[in-house]
């Protein structure tokens, strides 16, 4: 008589849920990059090992140290004698600062205004959409371009209009986002309650949305730093003595066959941050995002 054997219990789902959980090795370089490159911009006036304007011309033109240059330039120096690395440091401080102070304010006024149009609707929302499809339908470099031109190069001029790009995507997702929450038993129950609409969307809507903001925030934050290297090497964007990484590489331009390590570390340093930054905001979107999780399950 054969006896009744009970059915192994398999450990699929725990060892799925352990992959899940443990960060993959890709992104926990890019982690470790993006902690790097904000530690050097927060302590750049402690760690850089001399002033971004300082001036030796003497020292011009250095190689890097490790390819037989001065020992005292760990990456050489430029033109005018001052460090590289040095004025790496002080222009990755001040691309994150901008692309950051960017990302917030445009991810702030387009929220703004997709909360905005799906509470109005009718001829707001009209408005709204206008606008979002004019920004859209418009090469920002362009508008960036002639404000610049126009009104002249100031930091806090450039600061503003790099932060108004994008804003039109987030206004776009906020709104789609919100209206697909008004439509869900949750935010109707809650109204019905008669609770204000400002506290349904700050309390109850704003937290279930946010997950997919933040993914955005992630995919934005490289356009921005791209766009602030764009202008900064048209001329149009940081301008000397201050110093950034598309700046760098606009000075470096006419030493690349000479002095190349004028140009390639900023270059490097644009392209790794971009990289890391990019692939962090897929991997979270992965997280995220509740279609892509029940699909892996």
């Amino acid at each position: 008589m054969s006896q009744a054997t009970a059915p192994a219990v398999s450990d699929a789902p725990a060892k799925t849920s352990h992959r899940r959980r443990r960060l993959p090795v890709v992104m926990a370089l890019c982690v470790a990059w993006l902690a790097l490159a904000f530690i050097l911009a927060v302590g750049a006036d402690w760690i850089a090992p001399y002033g971004y304007a300082e001036q030796s011309l003497l020292h011009r033109l250095k190689p890097p140290s490790f390819l037989g240059g001065d020992p005292a330039y760990f990456l050489g120096t430029d033109g005018l004698g001052r460090d590289v690395l040095s004025r790496l440091i002080f222009a990755m401080r001040t691309s994150i600062l901008i692309a950051f102070c960017g990302t917030l304010i445009g991810s702030a006024v387009g929220t703004f205004l997709g909360f905005v149009a799906a509470h109005f609707r009718g001829w707001v929302e009209e408005a709204i959409m206008l606008m979002i499809d004019f920004q859209a339908s418009m090469p920002f470099l362009i508008i960036a371009l002639a404000i610049l031109a126009f009104f002249g190069n100031s930091f806090e001029l450039f600061l503003f209009v790099v932060g108004f790009y994008g804003w039109e995507v987030y206004a776009r997702l906020t709104r789609g986002l919100v209206l697909q929450a008004n439509a869900q038993g949750y935010a109707f129950a809650i109204r019905t309650l008669g609770v204000h609409p400002m506290r349904i969307y700050i309390r109850h809507v704003l937290p279930n949305i946010l997950s997919v903001l933040v993914v955005q925030v992630t995919l934005n934050f490289p356009e921005l730093i791209l766009l602030e290297t764009s202008l900064s090497f048209l001329g149009l964007g940081v301008q000397p003595p201050q110093t950034s990484l598309g700046l760098m590489l606009g000075e470096g331009r006419n030493y690349i066959s000479t002095a190349w390590w004028m140009a390639i570390p900023a270059g490097m340093a644009i392209f790794v941050t971009t990289l890391s930054v990019s692939l962090l905001g897929d991997w979270l979107r992965d997280r995220l995002d509740p279609t892509l999780r029940s699909a892996e399950q």
